[in-house]
């Protein structure tokens, strides 16, 4: 699939908007409410604090009309909350994160966040486009991992409510400078959250450039359907609509072969427990942090790419995207050092992610469907995740 390929199938989802969030815990902020049409309150904005360098960051509380809630900070794109609810209709948060600013600047494992220049590895923290290598920082191993030292998740973006009759919406923006952590081109990025009547948190990218670049942009919620706090998800059932996956080395650099998952652990094509096989993974801490083709990508269709269910709360998330792959990520890398809004620790496994995105090492494997974005097109994404509890 080619970059306009891409963008056509990301056209299909400028119309209904989704969002995600961030939260306050201080009886003192103050809010500003923002007015929809109908001069309901459908955004609440606070303080949420200051970065080092003294620029101010805000919180965004969107609420729908069935009372599932999203907040979300400008800092990073961070959904820090998403309250959704069980099968009792009992609202519960579902995402893990930390209840202030100063926890996200001590360092997380990109909880949330909005990750790019390019979301996932690229392989020996290099790439060449058009005849010229470009150097990037090696922040995981010898790869670079989510845009490098200090990616779209560290910066402070522009934010402004542009919420409609879908539901609640935020949207922010933000300039990566030419050469921003090795990138080449000035690099525009918008992102709107909208948390839908529909009950959807939906996140939609769009991004223009100056110059030839790669882009690869994602959402990198860790979430756990019974409740943040909640020690496992091993036994959430998972269905993935794939059925190959892309193999990768010992630094986890996908080799460029796309094999089926038929007969693996891999095989999540019927649903099935994401703990059941963990005896037959070889990876080290042992968990999944693999890639996953999506089965019958269509031109200007979302497609249905995960469903998860949580047999405790009767919580269910189904996601449609219109990427080409998504990430499996089973928190393998959480020790219990990081406490978070439950004031609980997180231990391994304690949170799950499904990165809906292009393949990892894309810049490097041309046999892979093209991040190339060039001047004169635009670069459009959409995610949905929709909730349910049965």
């Amino acid at each position: 699939m080619n970059s306009r390929h891409r963008t056509i199938l990301g056209a299909l989802c400028a119309g209904a908007l989704m969002f995600s969030g961030c939260t306050h815990t201080s009886e003192s902020w103050q809010y500003e409410h923002i007015m929809s049409k109908s001069n309901t309150p459908m955004i609440d904005k606070a303080e949420f604090g200051k970065t080092p360098e003294g620029e101010s960051v805000q919180i965004f509380t969107l609420v729908n009309r069935n009372g599932l809630k999203a907040k979300i900070t400008n800092y990073g794109g961070i959904v820090t909350e998403l309250h959704v609810p069980d099968r009792q209709g009992q609202l519960g948060d579902i995402v893990l994160g930390f209840d202030t600013l100063e926890d996200y600047l001590k360092g997380h494992p990109f909880f949330g966040a909005a990750t790019g220049r390019y979301a996932n590895r690229i392989g020996n923290a290099r790439f060449t486009l058009n005849g010229v290598e470009y150097k990037l920082a090696a922040n995981n191993g010898p790869n670079s991992l989510h845009g490098g030292i200090k990616g779209i998740d560290k910066k402070v973006w522009d934010a402004r409510d542009i919420s409609t009759t879908t539901g609640p919406a935020l949207e922010l923006t933000y300039l990566s400078p030419d050469g921003e952590e090795g990138y080449p081109g000035n690099l525009k990025i918008r992102i709107v959250y909208t948390l839908t009547h529909a009950d959807e948190l939906r996140v939609d990218y769009e991004a223009t450039t100056d110059k030839d670049t790669v882009i690869n942009l994602t959402n990198h919620s860790y979430f756990n359907l019974a409740g943040e706090g909640e020690p496992s998800v091993l036994s959430h059932v998972l269905k993935l609509n794939s059925e190959r996956y892309t193999p990768f080395d010992e630094t986890s650099i996908p080799t460029g072969d796309v094999v089926k998952v038929q007969g693996t652990p891999f095989d999540f094509t019927v649903p099935v427990a994401i703990g059941a096989r963990w005896s037959e993974l070889k990876a080290s801490p042992t968990g999944y942090d693999n890639n996953f083709v999506i089965s019958q990508i269509r031109p200007n269709e979302m497609t249905l790419a995960a469903e998860v269910h949580d047999p405790k709360s009767g919580r269910s998330m189904s996601i449609f995207t219109t990427e080409p792959g998504v990430q499996f990520y089973t928190g393998n890398f959480l020790d219990g050092k990081l406490t978070g809004k439950s004031k609980r620790a997180y231990p391994k496994n304690s949170g799950f992610c499904l990165e809906t995105q292009h393949f990892p090492d894309s810049p490097n494997k041309p046999q892979f469907p093209t991040t190339v974005l060039k001047p004169g097109q635009v670069f459009r994404s959409s995610t949905v995740h929709k909730f349910s509890a049965h």
